[in-house]
């Protein structure tokens, strides 16, 4: 297997930098992307290929963590292009026919959903690739792995590739160069334990960086992966304060939105900073997802 460059793209999503990466990595019959960004950023992710010589139509396949609207968007339109759209086997069918996946994300989204996130478009099932779980597959001479990784989202991968992982959002969230790092945890699929057993796998593989989408390649990995499980470790403590109480929603979203506010104070990031890791991670998407867990999996199991 021969080694090969990745190329940071930045989707400059909402007009902001370092909130939404694409991955690039060429090959001899053209590149390949890892994660594609949504939509509303096709079009900067055609200018960021310009730059560096390619076009839309160059893009022979696309690597995606998992199908959320921010990741996966605008796979249709690539797959429109030739690309093959590589899809853990539980997300490719709504890749295939978003509708649900689509209503879903305009109940929560509303009239925002296409300033947000553009155009979805489906994937022919032509186009559709189903990597198997922990079997490297190759692409000319380039060889991944995808390792089954749920937690965040039910249909989520991570790659190895060389000595690199693309951790999608079982990563966390971390923008560069920072060593701040917050779990995204939107329903309906976070669950807490499952994502234990995510970075356990992470662990069991060998690689020195990591590359999470929202956002930027990190030389630390091994310290990347402890960030992981003290965050699992401390989001569990605080559900196991708070929730004991039954805040209503409202009431939850504020709680937590405080604690990250909090952490963000203790962490010294800059307000710009912050204000990146609050579109890459709206902290009241995470309560949802955090009560959302707590009533289907705490409560329904003690009772």
């Amino acid at each position: 297997m021969s080694g090969a460059e990745v190329i940071l793209l930045d989707l400059n999503f909402l007009g902001r930098s370092r909130a939404i990466a694409s991955y690039l990595i060429r090959h001899s019959d053209g590149a390949i992307l890892v994660e594609c960004g949504p939509g509303s950023t096709l079009h900067t992710l055609e200018q960021r290929l310009t730059e560096r010589g390619l076009g839309l139509k160059h893009v022979t396949h696309v690597l995606l963590t998992h199908i959320h609207l921010d990741h996966a968007g605008a796979a249709g339109a690539l797959a429109r292009y030739g690309a093959k759209i590589y899809v853990h086997p539980v997300g490719a069918p709504h890749m295939i026919n978003p509708e649900k996946l689509l209503a879903s994300a305009a109940r929560i989204y509303g009239d925002q959903m296409q300033t947000l996130w553009g155009e979805f478009l489906p994937v022919p099932p032509e186009q559709i690739v189903i990597p198997e779980d922990g079997k490297a597959f190759t692409i000319g001479n380039l060889e991944f792995l995808p390792l089954n990784t749920p937690g965040h989202a039910e249909h989520h991968f991570a790659y190895l590739f060389q000595d690199l992982c693309f951790s999608g959002d079982i990563g966390g969230v971390r923008i560069f160069p920072h060593r701040y790092l917050r779990l995204p945890m939107p329903p309906p699929e976070f669950h807490l334990e499952k994502w234990r057993q995510s970075v356990a796998r992470l662990r069991s593989v060998s690689f020195r960086r990591i590359a999470p989408t929202h956002f930027g390649i990190f030389d630390d990995a091994e310290w990347h992966l402890q960030a992981l499980e003290e965050n699992l470790n401390a989001v569990e403590q605080w559900l196991e304060r708070v929730m004991p109480s039954d805040p209503p929603l409202e009431s939850l979203r504020k709680l937590f939105t405080d604690w990250m506010t909090e952490q963000e104070r203790l962490s010294g990031l800059s307000a710009e900073t912050v204000a990146t890791y609050q579109i890459a991670n709206p902290p009241g998407m995470s309560a949802d997802g955090l009560l959302r867990y707590w009533k289907k999996y705490r409560i329904s199991s003690s009772s």
